[in-house]
Formats: structure tokens, C-alpha cells, sequence
């Protein structure tokens, strides 16, 4: 499939809608610890599971339980569990935490100093309502601070019953500066936010937390935006990062990728819908008001979604599915000089469900992990 018609299933639904037959849901993520292991987490019932590889992904220990206490975990591909490492080595893992309500969830999080045990999970935000708290995305600061961001939905619930209309959600953070054990109270970033598309995260340059969503610009133009976290844990200005202007009523479910190089170039990937198509974008994004973006170009072929990149030193990896009826393929691409060209690679393939797959970066080299259903968890290495 290709155009709207292609993208149509992903919209944001009622829940009594919604297909009958559940898909699995494998989401999961991976990072590399400082000390060039590799850990993963992903949902197993109503627990956070966590496994760890000395070979780059080829042998996995036996999980260990991130959650002692069962809760329900959201572990689909743009709402997964997250990991990450503090300043100090301690291992994050954030989720959410769905509740009663459709669409309703909570943000938590859990630290282990050694990596097999973890504290109690914690709520990161003070709002307790019964509403969505949802899709969270988490950064470690290069000056320590941990900083998560999610969509919320408290200020369209503030609204409904009067006469203001109010597009979409909002995207709220909140900052950590003990490393992941407590956090200040958090703060509204930007009204009007897509509903369902992932946030993506990187740190800029001088090493603060930039953040980019899927924004609702007037009056209905789902392109996306940008902005940072200062120090103090408030958002400074936002910039339309993409300007595709897509009109839909309705979240395509498909988030952004973030990268920023060492000269401070934002090298980024999106899906839009332009003339009709539903394709993948890179390009390099504004640094300022009134900057457009610039070597902005379709990615892969009609039909390649759910794309994620990552920078090492002049390199950049991009890695997106493509699913041709039969089979999903794993495809990517490859550039050696900052991302002024590139060259095609074919990675793997899957005949069953699959997860997004994820760009991963250890010292100067790049890999991709991806789990499916038949084959599991797999780590490719892509220089």
C-alpha cells in the first residue's frame, strides 16, 4: 500500500474498534553501558525484564526482574520500555504504566546501582489523574541530569465543557538531579501536541536535552517541533523542526528519530505524508527561529516506516521496515561523511511480527537492534 490509504490503519481509534486478534507486543529497547555491554528491556506479562550480552548481542543472560511488584506495562513499538545510564553507571529503566481508563497511564521509572537489583519503581510526575500519561522518552544530560518528557493529556481535559477548542495533547517533562532517584516537579513544554507518535530525544551539542515530538500546528498540520530543557528543567523555545504540512485528523503512530553530530548538526528521521505519499524523511533540522531544513530527502522506497538513526563521529546510520506482503525487511543506510550522501544496505528480514527496529552506538561503531517474534532479539553490526 502506499499514500493515506496505507497509513489509515494506525490512527488513534476507539478502543471498541480496535482489531479483535491482540498482536504481540514487542517492544523492547537496548543500549550499550559504558563498560561496552549491552543490556535490553521488554515486557514479560506484567513485568520489565532485563538481559544483558558481553558479545554484542549474540548471547543473552537469563532477565532479571525490573518490577518486583506485577503492573500492566506498555510494550508496543511506539510506547515501549526505555534504558539508560546515569552519570554515575546506574542503570534506568523507564515504562508506562497503563491504567483504568483507555489512553490513561503513568510514567515510572526504576534504577539499579549493580544491574540485577532494582529500587521500587517510582512515579515521575505529581499529576495522579486517571489520564494519559503516556509514551515517554528519557535523556541523560551531559551534565547528569536525567530528564524525561511524555504526552498528557490534563490540559484537554481542563478544557473540555467550554467553548476553546484544544488540538491534540500537551508535552510535559520532568528532571532528576540525584541520577534517577527523585524528581522536581514537572513542567508544561508545548500545548498541542500529536496524541500517539513517540518522542525522541538527543543531546545537542553543549550536551543539554533537546527533545522532538509529532506537534498539531493550526489548524491541523501534524509536521513536528523542537526544543531544549535548560538547566533550571524549563523548556526554551520551541521551533518547527519539519514542514511537510501534513493535514490529518488522526495520530499516524509514527514517531521521530534524533541525532546531533559533534559540529551541531541535527540530523533527523520522519515519516510524513507528502503529495499523497506516505514516505520516510531525513534531514538536517532548524538550530533557531526562522531556519528551515535543509538536505531534507525521502528515505528507502513508498512504504518504508518506523525509521531510527544514529550518529558516530562522520558517520550516520539509518535503519527503517519495509514490508513487501509477505515479508518484513530490515533496510538501511549508511553515510561516511556527515550525511551528504549515502549508500544502501540490506540488513535482515522476518516472515512474523516484528518490533521497530532501534540504532544503537558503542564507541565509533553503529549497530541496529531488532526483535521479532520467530528469531527473537538481534543485533546487526552496520560499519
Amino acid at each position: 500500500m502506499s499514500g493515506y490509504a496505507a497509513q489509515e490503519h494506525m490512527m488513534e481509534k476507539p478502543a471498541a474498534s480496535k482489531a479483535k486478534v491482540a498482536r504481540p507486543e514487542l517492544g523492547s529497547s537496548a543500549a550499550f553501558a559504558p563498560d561496552g555491554a549491552l543490556f535490553a528491556v521488554f515486557r514479560d506479562g506484567e513485568h520489565v525484564k532485563l538481559v544483558r550480552s558481553a558479545d554484542d548481542g549474540r548471547n543473552w543472560t537469563s532477565p532479571v526482574l525490573v518490577n518486583m511488584l506485577p503492573e500492566p506495562v506498555s510494550a508496543d513499538g511506539e510506547n515501549r520500555p526505555k534504558i539508560a545510564f546515569a552519570k554515575d553507571g546506574a542503570l534506568l529503566v523507564s515504562w508506562t504504566m497503563p491504567l483504568g481508563k483507555p489512553f490513561s497511564g503513568a510514567i515510572r521509572l526504576a534504577r539499579s546501582d549493580d544491574g540485577a537489583t532494582f529500587s521500587a519503581p517510582i512515579t515521575v510526575h505529581r499529576d495522579a489523574s486517571p489520564i494519559t500519561h503516556r509514551f515517554e522518552s528519557m535523556n541523560v544530560a551531559g551534565d547528569g541530569r536525567v530528564v524525561l518528557a511524555w504526552i498528557d493529556k490534563r490540559d484537554l481535559e481542563a478544557h473540555k465543557g467550554d467553548k476553546k477548542s484544544y488540538r491534540g495533547a500537551a508535552i510535559y517533562a520532568a528532571t532528576s538531579r540525584d541520577g534517577g532517584r527523585s524528581f522536581d516537579p514537572e513542567v508544561k513544554v508545548a500545548d498541542h501536541s500529536c496524541e500517539c507518535c513517540r518522542i525522541t530525544t538527543a543531546n545537542d551539542q553543549d550536551g543539554s536535552t533537546l527533545f522532538m515530538w509529532r506537534h498539531v500546528f493550526e489548524p491541523n498540520e501534524r509536521d513536528h517541533a523542537l526544543t531544549r530543557i535548560g538547566k533550571d528543567g524549563r523548556p526554551e523555545e520551541m521551533l518547527r523542526a519539519t514542514f511537510d504540512r501534513w493535514k490529518v485528523d488522526g495520530c499516524p503512530h509514527h514517531g521521530p528519530s534524533l541525532a546531533v553530530d559533534a559540529r551541531g548538526v541535527r540530523h533527523a528521521v520522519w515519516f510524513n505524508l507528502v503529495q499523497g505519499e506516505g514516505r520516510v524523511f531525513y534531514g538536517h533540522l532548524p538550530r533557531r527561529a526562522g531556519e528551515l531544513v535543509s538536505a531534507q530527502r525521502p528515505v528507502g522506497q513508498p512504504g518504508a516506516a518506523h525509521a531510527d538513526l544514529s550518529v558516530a563521529g562522520r558517520q550516520v546510520a539509518i535503519v527503517w521496515k519495509f514490508f513487501d506482503g509477505e515479508k518484513t525487511h530490515l533496510k538501511g543506510e549508511i553515510s561516511e561523511d556527515g550525511g551528504e550522501s549515502f549508500r544502501a544496505i540490506d540488513i535482515a528480514q522476518s516472515e512474523g511480527a516484528n518490533d521497530q527496529p532501534r540504532t544503537l552506538t558503542k564507541g565509533g561503531r553503529l549497530f541496529v537492534f531488532w526483535r521479532s517474534e520467530p528469531e527473537g532479539m538481534r543485533v546487526f553490526p552496520l560499519n
